[in-house]
């Protein structure tokens, strides 16, 4: 006796926009450790002068940074000029009060959610606004890297970095909007992961597992 599938399941995620979620994330939690810890060295006691801790952090900060600056602006690229336009066609749903009603209705048990992309639309302006604040973050970082490094990179965009910072107000506030919007990272983070388990709880698929194997799965 034969037995039918009962799921069909969708490529929605490119290995190319796996690989960087994932590295992008584990640059998220790098940066933030290293950041609180350079924020506050607690390893090593104020009257000591043993500085290698702290440099071995700052390094990794450093190396994180980088790391988080290219990935960002590859997905900028990947979502304009990708060839899978499944995350492009989200914007179809943001511009329809219906699709908003129905995702909205969705959150409260009312109804399922259909989406013309891989998004809904408070998903696609929620990750939207986390793109605006990951490039911010990545500019603020910039700009107190030219600060402290004034040979190779640092000395390379120390103009421009100079001219935003007094747009900024000074050293200080860039730091203080470097700071606020680490905390911007740790609060989505907690609500994307909580959202993303009870999606796929609340709808039977695009859960988490996606992201790891690229493929959702719909019944028939």
């Amino acid at each position: 006796m034969t037995q039918s599938a009962t799921h069909t399941r969708h490529l929605i995620f490119s290995p190319a926009i796996r690989i960087f979620h994932w590295l992008r994330a584990l640059s998220i939690l790098v940066l933030v450790v290293t950041g609180f810890y350079i924020s506050w060295p607690f390893l090593v006691a104020p009257e000591t002068n043993d500085i290698q801790v702290q440099s071995y952090i700052r390094f990794a900060h450093l190396v994180f940074g980088f790391l988080l600056t290219a990935i960002t602006l590859v997905r900028v690229y990947l979502f304009f000029f990708s060839r899978s336009d499944i995350e492009r066609r989200s914007f179809k749903d943001v511009m329809s009060i219906k699709s908003w009603i129905t995702q909205l209705k969705s959150y409260v048990w009312s109804g399922h959610l259909h989406k013309a992309g891989i998004y809904g639309p408070l998903q696609f302006m929620t990750y939207l606004a986390i793109s605006v604040v990951a490039i911010f973050i990545c500019i603020t970082g910039l700009a107190l890297y030219a600060n402290v490094y004034h040979q190779g990179l640092g000395g390379a965009i120390w103009e421009v970095s100079n001219w935003f910072i007094a747009l900024m107000g000074g050293l200080a506030p860039v730091r203080l909007w470097h700071h606020y919007l680490t905390w911007v990272f740790i609060i989505f983070t907690v609500i994307h992961v909580y959202m993303a388990v009870w999606s796929g709880i609340r709808f039977k698929h695009n859960s988490v597992d996606s992201i790891v194997s690229g493929y959702d799965y719909h019944k028939h």
